[in-house]
């Protein structure tokens, strides 16, 4: 790890880590220009940023693995930092419990210099007195729970027990991802640093690592683009944006409400100050009496009370413009599901699914297995046939479709005007016409002229929703609509599905999107499915939904 420019701050320091003067540049660009941040004990940051702002590069300068250009970073002397690390195969040869006890570097250390010392054949006075000392450290350590500890994150982030004397590269990826988060989250450290923690991650396992981050009482800084889970864990907020990096207190929700609020009042030039001031308090106090309800820690409710009205400022953030309009309105035949069954390779998917999509409805789609998810979409679409049973739309439905894997729609090296223009209809071909979905993607000037072979995930999944806006169709089937995208992109698409008038089928693991798009949710499970007519905060929090589930997946 390079420490170039890591310097261990003064005994008087109230900080745990800070940025002081921090300056990065890739040539003649600036990803961002003396940053000057403390992140104190107890407070839990959340870094947010378009993709490409530089979010995990200043993560990366935190914890030491980047040089700034100019400028330091500071720690608190002999404060313990851990870090979220993306290298799947790094521990491959080691056991899955070694490698979560190895996560506390010190602690490790002293167990394999003792264990070292008692293999000795000719044990000395002096290895014995050298044992004493290490068993005294190891003791004050808690050293004699450290493997019990670490079984416990295993299975908090589910681990089997009969997983955890493996060698790391006998278990899955999702599985090794949750490995190396318990390794960061091991042995207490005194900051903690973690980048898209979530990924991988499951309802249950994510709302794990929730309840540890709020019970969690030293430094937190982390990346992600689940909003549920921001809103959830941070009291504060760091903005990346523009080559500068602002911290703000408060949640995602805050800080977003809070900023768009700001924006609409600096563009309504006749009212006056006062006026402005009183309807940014009065957010706060309405804010605030919401946020004493959440699951967030007493302490933490009562830091958006102190809130300066002059610290909130309107974001520089572009949202892309995602509107869906149907040129058709629906009648009251949508879709009808009968006797639906899916197996492949032998494996059973589905079986036996029936529902009526009723108008209006916006059905989540859950289960266990993402692969059944995807079938049944592509079933609905005709790319797959079911094994048996079968479905019929309505008359007047019109559907457009966002699959869950977009790779053979970039194949071409057509620019991406050419590459819209073949989804539009004979009347609507022209330039102009073309460019303005683009553009409400924000693709303009001489971007559309890109070649859409080289656009980055983010980029074609916002191609695919120019694509989808374009026929005004009146279902919308989604498959992880939310993959790739940064949470400007998430938070567009999450209010149009919110006004879209139509009907919405879709599954995401972005838990604020499922839940305030949704109205209605169907499990599917190879034994059968639930179909609830209820909010997913509702469903997951039902416990006749959960008996259901134990039988399904049992």
């Amino acid at each position: 790890m390079s420490r170039g420019f890591l310097t261990f701050a003064p005994h008087f320091s109230t900080h745990m880590i800070a940025a002081n003067n921090v300056s990065l540049r890739f040539g003649k660009r600036v990803l961002f220009d003396s940053v000057n941040l403390k992140f104190l004990s107890g407070n839990c940051y959340g870094v947010i940023g378009a993709n490409g702002a530089g979010k995990s590069t200043f993560l990366k300068i935190l914890s030491g693995d980047i040089d700034p250009n100019s400028g330091h970073v500071s720690i608190d002397p002999g404060k313990r930092m851990a870090v979220l690390r993306q290298n799947h195969y790094e521990f491959d040869e080691v056991p899955v419990l070694d490698t979560v006890m190895m996560g506390y570097a010190k602690l490790w250390s002293i167990m394999k210099e003792k264990d070292a010392i008692y293999e000795k054949p000719d044990f000395s006075e002096a290895d014995g007195i050298k044992a004493s000392e290490l068993e005294a450290e190891f003791t004050e350590m808690n050293g004699w729970n450290a493997q019990s500890d670490a079984a416990a994150l295993l299975s908090g982030l589910g681990i089997e027990e009969e997983d955890h004397f493996k060698q790391v590269k006998e278990l899955s990826g999702n599985q090794k991802v949750r490995v190396l988060l318990a390794q960061a989250i091991y042995g207490n450290p005194d900051i903690l640093i973690l980048d898209e923690p979530t990924n991988d991650l499951d309802l249950l396992t994510v709302a794990w690592l929730e309840d540890f981050l709020l019970e969690f009482k030293n430094t937190v800084i982390v990346v992600s683009h689940d909003r549920h889970f921001l809103d959830t864990v941070c009291t504060h907020i760091v903005d990346v944006d523009f080559s500068a990096i602002k911290l703000y207190t408060g949640n995602y929700s805050f800080w977003y409400q809070s900023s768009q609020l700001a924006s609409s009042q600096r563009s309504s030039a006749n009212k006056k100050a006062e006026e402005k001031k009183k309807e940014l308090q009065e957010f706060i106090m309405r804010f605030s009496a919401n946020a004493s309800k959440s699951r967030q820690a007493t302490s933490r409710r009562k830091l958006l009370e102190k809130i300066n009205v002059d610290d909130i400022q309107p974001s520089n953030r572009k949202y892309p413009a995602i509107i869906f309009t149907q040129k058709r309105t629906a009648g009251d035949q949508i879709l009808h599901v009968e006797n639906l069954t899916y197996s492949v390779n032998g494996t059973t998917l589905f079986k036996n699914l029936e529902f009526f999509v009723n108008k209006g409805d916006k059905i989540a789609f859950l289960s266990k297995d993402s692969l059944a998810l995807s079938s049944l979409f592509r079933i609905l679409m005709n790319e797959l046939k079911p094994t048996s049973g079968e479905f019929t739309f309505g008359q007047t439905i019109t559907t457009a479709y966002l699959p869950g894997n977009n790779e053979s729609f970039f194949q071409s090296d057509d620019n991406l005007v050419d590459w819209l223009r073949q989804f539009a209809e004979d009347e609507n071909k022209d330039e102009v016409y073309i460019r303005g979905f683009l553009g409400k993607m924000l693709f303009s000037g001489e971007e559309v002229f890109k070649k859409c072979s080289v656009l980055s995930g983010g980029e074609k999944v916002r191609c695919m929703i120019s694509r989808m806006m374009i026929p005004g169709a009146n279902l919308l089937i989604l498959d992880e609509p939310t993959n790739h995208l940064d949470l400007e992109s998430i938070t567009a698409f999450n209010n149009a599905l919110k006004d879209f008038p139509g009907t919405v089928l879709f599954t995401s693991h972005d838990h604020e999107f499922t839940h305030t798009v949704s109205n209605r949710i169907i499990e599917i499970t190879p034994k059968g499915f639930i179909d609830k007519l209820m909010s997913y905060d509702e469903y997951i929090e039902n416990e006749k939904v959960a008996e259901q589930k134990k039988l399904l997946y049992s």
